[in-house]
């Protein structure tokens, strides 16, 4: 099983995101360190805080994009190590399971849309404006998809 580590920093800048979205959706890219194997550590990610609505969102290539190269030169372009994890939205009026919209989305993201062998999906959503709930979805090129263990960082 793949687990993801999700850090106390990027949960409180979650929430700090999510308070601010209240209702409307939103979500970005997540950027991530292999720290073992199928062990992966949340180290940032992208909020495109604009383009939601109450129960619908599409990330921006364009404003992610930016943010992955950013991304890249902070961790000095080490691929193996530091690289895109996923994407991530909020549902904060439904619970933080993909719809059958993202369950296509993100497989046809693997399957073709890009050259990668895997992503993520974190739905995330905060509950009476303070706990943070969060569940990850792995999908694999021309796999099923699967649940991920979604842990809070252990100081790995």
């Amino acid at each position: 099983m793949v687990t993801i580590s999700l850090p106390s920093d990027q949960r409180a800048r979650f929430r700090t995101c999510l308070r601010r979205a209240g209702r409307r959706e939103i979500g970005g890219i997540l950027m991530g360190e292999q720290v073992a194997p199928d062990h992966f550590r949340i180290v940032d990610f992208s909020v495109d805080a604009t383009s939601g609505t109450a129960a619908h969102f599409v990330r921006s290539p364009d404003h992610h994009a930016e943010a992955l190269e950013t991304f890249f030169r902070k961790t000095g372009s080490d691929f193996r190590r530091f690289n895109y994890l996923g994407e991530w939205h909020s549902h904060p009026s439904f619970p933080v399971r993909p719809s059958q919209e993202d369950m296509m989305s993100m497989q046809s993201l693997v399957d073709g849309e890009r050259d990668i062998e895997f992503s993520a999906l974190m739905i995330v959503r905060l509950r009476y404006l303070i706990f943070f709930e969060a569940a990850a979805y792995m999908f694999i090129r021309h796999g099923v998809p699967g649940h991920v263990a979604l842990t809070p960082d252990a100081g790995c």
